[in-house]
């Protein structure tokens, strides 16, 4: 199998992220290596031993993603024995050409606690700890978006993403059987806050093993209450039009971006 390797003198993100948009275009499978901080000369030999290992384990040369803002460092890394990709090479010189401007590279400048947004993102996944699960429905008005649904349909994780990547402050709150009476109706609570609603919903038989994971053999996590919470909840989300949408097939990451796409909320995230 051949290895990938995502290599920078910073966190090591930008170039895994690339790299791994650039290797899900394939139907291969690769095993995949994150060297970050590599900072000294030092440090950027023993990184071509550990290429130069791969190859001579898989027979296969290595395909290595790297960016590296030192130039001696990076001058290393280039006489590695893999194939290697400098993303910034590829990309900043053209970039200079189009805006006027030379660069002015500097390490850990895209991930750090120096970026812009840094506390705003902090800030906002308090407030998404903090606003977890309906427990603290007094600070929905500073909320940016509240999701809503049943339990187990996303919306903890969704409101964390959010908050890490965009600086988005996401409430959530769970429709929970008690809730369900003869007809769901929205609480109070959230009836003032209608138009930051955005509710999320999931196959019934999806949600049915993702509970009986956790709850096994009980009537939470049964396929009958499934379906029955499931429904309630989307007759509400229609007879409330607020909008919604089923996580099933989608990722955090989707769901999130998908959220965005449709409220049109900013993000804040450079």
């Amino acid at each position: 199998m051949r290895t990938a390797f995502y290599i920078s003198d910073g966190t090591a993100i930008t170039s895994e992220v690339f790299g791994h948009a650039l290797l899900s275009n394939f139907p291969i499978q690769f095993k995949h290596k994150t060297i970050p901080f590599v900072e000294t000369e030092e440090e950027a030999y023993k990184v071509l031993e550990k290429i130069s290992e791969s190859f001579q384990d898989s027979g296969q040369r290595p395909l290595v993603f790297y960016t590296i803002v030192n130039v001696d460092v990076r001058k290393i890394i280039s006489r590695s024995v893999g194939i290697n990709y400098n993303f910034l090479d590829q990309f900043v010189a053209p970039l200079e050409k189009v805006l006027g401007v030379s660069s002015k590279p500097e390490k850990h400048r895209t991930h750090s606690i120096h970026e812009t947004t840094y506390d705003i993102r902090i800030e906002a996944v308090n407030y998404a700890l903090a606003n977890d699960d309906g427990s603290n429905i007094k600070e929905y008005k500073q909320a940016d978006i509240i999701l809503v649904g049943v339990s187990r349909s996303g919306k903890t994780p969704t409101s964390l993403y959010l908050a890490l990547q965009y600086g988005i402050k996401a409430a959530n709150y769970p429709f929970t059987e008690e809730d369900m009476g003869d007809m769901l109706k929205l609480p109070p609570a959230l009836r003032q806050y209608k138009e930051k609603l955005f509710g999320l919903t999931i196959h019934p038989e999806r949600l049915h093993q993702i509970r009986s994971e956790r709850r096994a053999n009980s009537k939470y996590a049964s396929l009958q209450q499934c379906r029955m919470e499931l429904r309630e909840v989307e007759n509400l989300y229609r007879r409330e039009k607020i909008p919604f949408l089923n996580s099933t097939k989608y990722s955090v990451e989707e769901i999130s971006a998908k959220i965005l796409a449709e409220t049109g909320l900013q993000r804040r995230k450079y």
